[in-house]
């Protein structure tokens, strides 16, 4: 019996490593439980930066898209003709109209820009047209139309007497005080928006107009405009 007792006492180192192994697991629990809220912060605040960073691309891309149709939207000018003056025709000492002079016409012109930018155009043509013949061509300096704003040029057109006497109608039109005549203005220029847009634009303008000579003013204009971006 007592050599049963002495092979019973060793187990006790078993119970104790057992005791141990629930502290360990104990341990290990309280540490998860520990670390469980930090994770949870740092989901949340992952959650939050996402967020931020989503809104802040949303803002972005409405803005883009609320400056395409307004502040980068470009519009083509507005080119009007304002006035008329022709000189009068050169004449011999006996009355007898000149065939080997010019006669100078020149067209006030205005250029409306209704951009947030500067519309800057290069040189522009004029060709002037009587009878369906172009009997004249006019070449004005490049210059600026200031944003939303309207710049005026005077256009200068060369009309040789041997071509607009060669038309028929002309000396009994211009013996009535009314002259009918066409005109073509091309304005090629660009608008440039914060080095971000940058627009070629080109205004082709054609006019009917009819002239009174006596009183030197436009009786009627019917003008036709078209614009390339």
């Amino acid at each position: 019996m007592a050599d049963q007792r002495e092979q019973v006492k060793p187990l006790a180192p078993a119970a104790l490593y057992l005791f141990r192994s629930d502290e360990e697991v104990n341990s290990h629990k309280s540490n998860s439980d520990s670390k469980s809220p930090s994770a949870a912060r740092r989901r949340r605040s992952c959650i939050k930066c996402c967020g931020c960073a989503l809104a802040i691309l949303v803002i972005a891309a409405v803005t883009m898209i609320v400056l395409a149709f307004t502040v980068f939207h470009v519009e083509g000018p507005t080119v009007k003709m304002t006035s008329v003056a022709v000189d009068p025709l050169p004449t011999y000492s006996n009355g007898t109209i000149r065939t080997d002079a010019n006669v100078t016409l020149v067209a006030g012109v205005s250029v409306k820009n209704p951009n947030v930018a500067s519309f800057r155009f290069g040189n522009t043509t004029t060709t002037v047209s009587y009878g369906g013949e172009a009997v004249g061509e006019g070449l004005t300096p490049a210059g600026v139309a200031r944003a939303r704003r309207t710049a005026t040029m005077n256009l200068t057109v060369e009309i040789a007497m041997a071509k607009i006497l060669g038309s028929p109608g002309f000396l009994r039109d211009y013996g009535a005080g009314a002259l009918t005549m066409d005109s073509y203005t091309r304005i090629e220029g660009r608008v440039k928006i914060l080095d971000v847009v940058k627009k070629k634009v080109v205004v082709k303008l054609n006019c009917t107009v009819t002239y009174n000579t006596k009183k030197q003013v436009i009786d009627r204009q019917n003008c036709k405009r078209h614009v390339s971006l």
